[in-house]
């Protein structure tokens, strides 16, 4: 429960307040932060593109290597695939040339390189080719206008009939336009049917959507100035929107709700904004400060992709809270007593009376707390089984739509040069002294190199070694037999790294190293698998800390942990029948099976957990407010679950619709993470705070409240609003009320069992 000090109302009340008062200036200030944020985007902004660098692995000093030490090794490179349905490449040798003159004079082009004097880069047959161009950056992250340039450029292969695709990662660049509008305006519509359906009051139903969406507009603004400086990843706006248009129209949602229930118990318009703010407005603070911090959590990964995926994310998280608590309270004080204007129906809030259908449903978890309590668990088990058989890996662009370029020339270059040519590993050694000087020594060891390399299983073939032009390195290009998302290829990578290649090499001074896109996903995948267990140990951690602080109960906070790590258990599960083993992936646009995207666990961990605890901050604050009011744990919990049931499905249902919507993204990563985070969120609404956490909560009885009195005096109080209640170790003091109204209306006592007063 939230109270006031003697002295008065509490800060967050009296900010609450103060924005009702002053409404046209909070709302001409986001207006104003958004002009500016958007104006500052469209001069200074940057373009999103993905960068798997990792400074001091192998597979990265590799490629530092050879962009030192090699002439126009630098940059990005990215194969324009070259196909004839009848006759050979060769054949339009002058169209060839005049399309690689062009490309050369493009900007950002560091260089072409002819296949046709290439070794190795026209296929058997002859029918297929690889043109590959270096740019001076990731074309994923060009203007789409470069698009039309690369086109012209190669418009005398075409006009000779000859197909030209563009491979990854420019053909990123030549995707579909984001589906992530349509994904946005899908969420909005099914949020205002559920808002409409669920509260009957256009006004209470408009307010969460234009806070939800000013909020969002701002995040994004900032976010694409702050990619001027910084790599953000490509998924980072799609990311961004999925999260704060979710918990932004849920934070708002529960204010509004809050600020209704106060208004039909009689408060007046400003107070009621007060104290909707000090109570509801500390809960989503809460519940922002733990999903951040989630969110955060993923910079400990030290891997900078990931870091920024969480900065991304929590940005958009931390302006939806800052609306919730500014922008929210303002438009509640602009609206006053006409919130149920414009009603469809009957306009409802909380519910109040012990005959409502969320108090029957406790009392019926309440007369079988282990039945409910198993039946939970057991649904979940079932559900993350199948994560016990996930395997991550990079979903490359034959995972793609045909529709797209870069999955055609995945395919091409499958049919003319096999499927390991679409991985190429490269093996660089770099010599000694001695061996620089040592032709013949140079010679001897390329030969050396070259025959173990060839005879390790899984390899298609193995280049001769070639010297670099200061002859410090020994540069060869393994071709698996298999494909990039093949497991056979993965082990490849580990024996070449850590087996073949130091054999290969001891005893003759020189070092090394198995580099290449398909090595560099693979040491990112390992990395972010090894990195995993300190992520959930930091989160953990970090969250039962603050849910121990606010919630002074031990038990209650290490509760939510656990019962936040069953139903992520179960969204993986889902994510790896799905995708991993096929069922049903074709419904979502992939048409084979894949590995899961080696960072989406991770994400999906620190978002579920922060949104899972998001929904147990709401709960347990009401729970809590009654217990502190009562002391009666049997009511606190049917209470808290009758007060918050309704609003935590409407936004269950409105941030589930977010996720799913998602879906029609052309990133299968984002398809990944917008079903796991779907069904995390329906889990949670449903099975853990409707089954598992209340069961929980009456098994344990008082218990959910004990404190040692030790370790109530360390922990800090972070109750805005005054004293922290009397210690639940001894009596139970009456609690102290706030000037103003008179509190929430609590229900009647229900006689539930094993009724402990």
């Amino acid at each position: 429960m939230n109270t006031a000090s003697a002295e008065g109302p509490g800060l967050l009340h009296r900010s609450g307040r103060w924005c009702a008062r002053h409404a046209w200036r909070i709302v001409t200030l986001w207006v104003l932060l958004l002009a500016g944020l958007g104006a500052a985007d469209h001069a200074w902004g940057g373009t999103f593109a993905d960068s798997f660098s990792l400074p001091g692995t192998g597979a990265q000093t590799g490629a530092d290597l050879i962009e030192a030490h090699t002439t126009g090794a630098g940059g990005t490179a990215a194969p324009l695939v070259l196909h004839t349905a009848g006759g050979t490449v060769a054949a339009h040798r002058e169209a060839v040339a005049a399309a690689v003159a062009g490309l050369d004079r493009l900007p950002d082009v560091l260089s072409v390189a002819d296949p046709l004097n290439t070794p190795g880069a026209v296929s058997p047959r002859g029918d297929t080719a690889r043109l590959t161009v270096r740019f001076d950056g990731n074309p994923a992250g060009f203007d789409p206008s470069y698009l039309a340039r690369v086109d012209a450029a190669v418009e005398p292969l075409r006009a000779e009939g000859v197909t030209v695709e563009y491979g990854e990662p420019l053909g990123q660049l030549a995707a579909a336009g984001s589906a992530d509008r349509v994904s946005e305006g899908i969420g909005l519509a099914v949020a205002v049917l559920v808002l409409l359906i669920g509260f009957g009051s256009v006004a209470a139903a408009g307010l969460p959507l234009l806070t939800a969406v000013l909020g969002l507009a701002v995040a994004l603004g900032a976010l694409g100035l702050l990619a001027g400086p910084f790599d953000f990843a490509r998924a980072s706006p799609t990311l961004a929107a999925m999260m704060g248009l979710g918990v932004g129209v849920d934070y708002a949602l529960f204010l509004a709700t809050r600020y209704r229930a106060l208004l039909h118990a009689g408060a007046e318009p400003d107070e009621a904004v007060g104290r909707t703010v000090a109570t509801s407005g500390r809960a989503v603070l809460v519940a922002a400060a733990t999903v951040a911090m989630a969110l955060g959590g993923l910079c400990a990964s030290g891997v900078g992709f990931i870091g920024t995926l969480g900065i991304a994310a929590g940005l958009s998280v931390v302006v939806a809270a800052a609306a919730s608590v500014t922008l929210t309270p303002a438009l509640l004080g602009l609206l006053g007593r006409r919130v149920d204007r414009l009603h469809v129906r009957t306009p409802v809030a909380e519910p109040t009376g012990a005959s409502d259908v969320w108090h029957r449903w406790a009392l019926g978890v309440a007369r079988r707390p282990w039945v409910s309590l198993t039946a939970g668990l057991l649904l979940l088990g079932i559900l993350a089984l199948p994560a016990a058989s996930m395997r991550l890996g990079h979903v490359d662009a034959g995972a793609q739509s045909t529709a797209r370029t870069d999955r055609r020339a995945y395919d091409l270059i499958t049919e003319g040069f096999g499927p390991g040519a679409n991985g190429p590993l490269t093996v660089v050694a770099q010599l000694d002294s001695g061996r620089i000087s040592d032709p013949a020594g140079r010679e001897d060891l390329a030969a050396s190199l070259r025959r173990e390399l060839t005879a390790v299983p899984g390899v298609a073939s193995v280049t001769a070694p070639v010297t670099s032009a200061d002859r410090a390195l020994l540069l060869t290009t393994v071709t698996p037999a298999t494909g990039p998302r093949d497991p056979a290829t993965a082990r490849l990578v580990h024996t070449l790294r850590d087996e073949t290649v130091p054999h290969a090499l001891a005893g003759t001074g020189a070092t090394g190293y198995v580099t290449g896109t398909t090595a560099a996903a693979q040491t990112f995948t390992d990395t972010l698998a090894a990195t995993l267990p300190r992520i959930v140990g930091v989160v953990v951690a970090a969250a039962f800390l603050l849910l121990l602080t606010v919630f002074r109960s031990p038990l209650i906070a290490l509760k939510a942990a656990v019962l936040n790590l069953f139903s992520i258990a179960a969204a993986y599960g889902v994510v790896v029948a799905v995708f991993q083993w096929g069922w049903g992936g074709a419904l979502f646009g992939v048409s084979e099976p894949v590995p899961v995207e080696s960072y989406v666990p991770m994400m999906m961990f620190a978002i579920v957990f922060g949104l899972s605890m998001d929904y147990e901050v709401f709960l347990l604050s009401r729970i809590r407010e009654v217990w502190l009011d009562r002391r009666d744990n049997h009511l606190a919990v049917a209470t808290g679950i009758a007060a918050t049931a309704r609003v935590i499905t409407c936004a269950a249902l409105i941030m589930t619709s977010v996720f799913l919507a998602f879906l029609l993204s052309t990133n299968v990563a984002v398809k990944m993470l917008a079903l796991g985070l779907g069904v995390s969120v329906v889990l949670d609404a449903t099975v853990v705070r409707l089954l598992l956490v209340p069961a929980s909560m009456y098994l344990f009885g008082r218990a959910n409240w004990w404190l040692p009195e030790r370790l109530d005096r360390l922990l800090p109080r972070l109750d805005p609003e005054g004293p922290a209640p009397a210690s639940t170790t001894g009596p139970a003091p009456a609690p102290a009320r706030e000037p103003g109204p008179e509190p929430d209306p609590v229900p009647t006592p229900v006689p539930l069992p094993g009724d402990r007063r």
